[in-house]
């Protein structure tokens, strides 16, 4: 009954989150702009649940404009290439890897996946890592392990529980993580970590308030821009030279109908992708 209720309720919380889009209180860090009027959102397909459960991560997989996604954790460990519109292509088993908590996928210029097990609702894991896959058929896989410069309890009481990610992107040999705040406030942490395999420790880099959790992120293929989802909202950072990211031009696109929105990946230099658990499958086109 509990799971019921949720799921009538979810909907109405993303619009209300929607509606909040805009306001960061962190004092200097500059406005939202909102974008609704410079993107077309629609629905462009949908996954077949059954077969791709729980859709977490995106990642473009080619020229023709195929993706890869795979599932939530505690399912299978598997890659899944489908088309925009959903249609199953391609099962990659990744097995003996574990799905304990796949939530994000990231890709270098060298077309290696970067898949993070980093999801951490309890913020009490040590094992956290990312998953490093080159070569044919992704069949080469590098273990790249990690852990919170600023953690030293695990967990940390409720008000410090600032340790969950389900997301990050590659940006010159380095992986940039977000974390989703389950402690005080809104914050989303932001950290940096080398793009290698071997034990490191994330940097934490920055802060800022949000309205929502951050569920996804990507960096556009020119390096310009990066996209933060949330529930309801898609935040949009203009990187500028010598500025932090959080202290750059920033627009937000309300996405009211979008539930319980996860992965997220650009496909051009403004346009993007983004995927709810249901499958919807959802393209943001912008208005040239």
């Amino acid at each position: 009954m509990l799971f019921l209720l949720r799921d009538k309720l979810f909907p109405v919380l993303v619009f209300l989150q929607s509606v909040l889009c805009g306001c960061s209180r962190n004092q200097g860090r500059g406005e939202f702009a909102q974008l609704h009027q410079h993107y077309d959102v629609q629905t462009i397909g949908h996954l077949d649940r059954k077969r791709v459960a729980e859709s977490s991560g995106l990642e473009t997989a080619g020229p023709e404009g195929d993706l890869w996604t795979h599932a939530d954790g505690g399912n299978t460990a598997n890659l899944y290439r489908v088309t925009a519109q959903g249609d199953l292509l391609q099962t990659l088993e990744l097995a003996p890897l574990l799905n304990i908590d796949w939530e994000d996928l990231a890709q270098d210029p060298e077309q290696r996946l970067y898949i993070g097990d980093f999801g951490n609702n309890q913020n009490k894991r040590r094992n956290l890592c990312i998953y490093r896959l080159s070569g044919p058929d992704y069949a080469q896989v590098d273990t790249i392990q990690f852990a919170y410069a600023d953690q030293h309890a695990f967990p940390p009481r409720k008000p410090r529980r600032n340790f969950d990610c389900e997301a990050f992107y590659y940006y010159q040999d380095s992986l940039y993580l977000f974390t989703k705040n389950r402690g005080e406030g809104r914050y989303v942490k932001q950290y940096v970590l080398p793009a290698r395999p071997g034990r490191h420790t994330a940097r934490l880099v920055d802060s800022l308030q949000l309205n929502t959790w951050v569920t996804a992120a990507d960096i556009s293929p020119d390096g310009r821009r990066v996209a933060l989802l949330g529930y309801g909202q898609v935040y949009l950072f203009e990187r500028l030279p010598g500025r932090r990211l959080f202290d750059s031009l920033k627009g937000c696109l309300t996405l009211p109908t979008s539930g319980q929105a996860e992965a997220l990946v650009f496909t051009s230099n403004h346009d993007f992708i983004f995927s709810n658990e249901k499958g919807k499958l959802f393209q943001a086109t912008w208005k040239r």
